[in-house]
């Protein structure tokens, strides 16, 4: 039976959470802390604590930690003593990189030891994230930068979106209107004494480590379209495809008063292409995505994921298949009208749609990767709000 594990991460009161946990018997509680020099890992019980100094791994704290982690689980699995492993993540690391790394990263610990992943002796049994009330959602809106180059908000968002329960502080009636659309499948509580009945009573389908696909549906765990003063969910689909220079304008509506957006773009100057797009506060990225069911040759598709073709076959174009734009934003501030006209205007106007021989031609400002902001803002070819004249197909 493989020994359960629970991650605890976020900028809150994470002490107090993990000593609630430690309470429970058989806990045993693993910690790594960087003093700037060497990282120093931590194993208690109610028993007993250890310390031991790692020597950095290619100079690279995040890597350091992941590595004695995935070997410590499958040793710590062998205790009879132990029944729960509870992993206190540093407060700037991420845990789903964690989780996906003890599912799939093979590690060698040694004789008696089948090499694999630490998923062969440990099951992640839920991801906890404490959010810091006061400070939470200015930081989840900003553009503040870490000194390894990622965003405030890319960490913060992260860390709650991914959460099984998530533990505020302090109440806090907006924080919790955001948390609710951003996380739905996550058990909420307010206070670091009422964690372990948040893990008794986790949902169903609560994530438990798994990661989402650039195809799974937008809007699982069914988290409300109402709004909520200046909280709300807003959803935008097309079936045409977007002017790839048009929409590189059009994503700065993204970045302000938008907590989170996430979804599948499709461009004219690529047709066959998905491309999938996030956002974190005033942070954003596209990346390639795979293609669309529709241009996969019979051998692909016969590897495409089930649920991905039960869903595009509900929803399938005889002239397009598949193809399509998706999106959501979790605005806090925003006008969602302002976004979904801007939205609207970068899409492909009725005259452009009847000349699909130039579409390859159409200048791309995004690559199979981009980020924003950007250094150089590409020209912007003619007024967004006016390019659409047709509506969404």
């Amino acid at each position: 039976m493989r020994t359960p594990v629970v991650l605890v991460a976020g900028q809150g009161r994470t002490e107090d959470m993990v000593d609630v946990l430690a309470d429970r018997t058989g806990t045993v509680v693993v910690r790594h802390r960087f003093d700037g020099q060497v990282v120093v890992r931590s194993v208690s019980t109610q028993e007993a604590r250890s310390d031991w100094p790692l020597e950095l791994t290619r100079g690279c704290v995040a890597c350091t930690v992941r590595d004695d982690l995935l070997v410590l689980l499958r040793r710590l699995h062998r205790r009879s003593d132990i029944r729960r492993i509870v992993v206190h993540l540093m407060p700037w690391l991420e845990p789903e990189p964690v989780c996906w790394a003890i599912n799939n990263v093979r590690v060698r610990v040694g004789p008696g030891y089948i090499d694999g992943p630490a998923g062969r002796d440990v099951r992640i049994e839920a991801v906890v994230t404490c959010v810091d009330s006061a400070n939470w959602l200015p930081q989840a809106l900003g553009d503040d930068e870490l000194d390894d180059g990622r965003t405030v908000a890319q960490v913060v968002v992260g860390q709650a979106e991914f959460a099984d329960a998530l533990v505020l502080t302090e109440p806090d009636r907006a924080t919790l209107a955001v948390l609710r659309r951003l996380a739905p499948r996550a058990r909420m509580t307010v206070g670091a004494d009422r964690v372990e009945m948040a893990l008794d009573h986790l949902e169903l389908d609560t994530r438990r480590g798994r990661s989402d696909n650039p195809h799974d549906p937008l809007l699982a765990g069914q988290p409300s379209l109402d709004p909520d003063g200046d909280v709300g969910l807003m959803v935008f689909s097309a079936r045409r495809p977007f002017h790839p220079q048009r929409l590189h304008s059009a994503l700065d509506l993204l970045l302000n008063g938008v907590v989170r957006t996430r979804g599948r773009l499709w461009l004219a100057n690529r047709f066959d292409d998905v491309m999938w797009i996030e956002s974190a506060g005033g942070g954003l990225r596209t990346s390639y995505a795979g293609r669309w069911l529709a241009a996969m040759s019979s051998s692909q598709l016969a590897y495409a994921d089930p649920q991905r073709r039960a869903l595009a076959a509900a929803d399938w174009d005889d002239r397009l298949g598949d193809r399509h734009v998706s999106l959501t934003a979790l605005v806090c501030g925003a006008e969602p009208e302002e976004i979904v006209d801007g939205l609207r205007g970068a899409l492909l106007s009725d005259d452009e749609l009847s000349r699909p021989d130039e579409w390859p031609n159409y200048a791309d400002p995004f690559g199979d990767w981009h980020e924003d902001p950007c250094e150089e803002m590409s020209e912007h070819a003619g007024d967004v709000a006016g390019a659409h004249e047709g509506e969404d197909r």
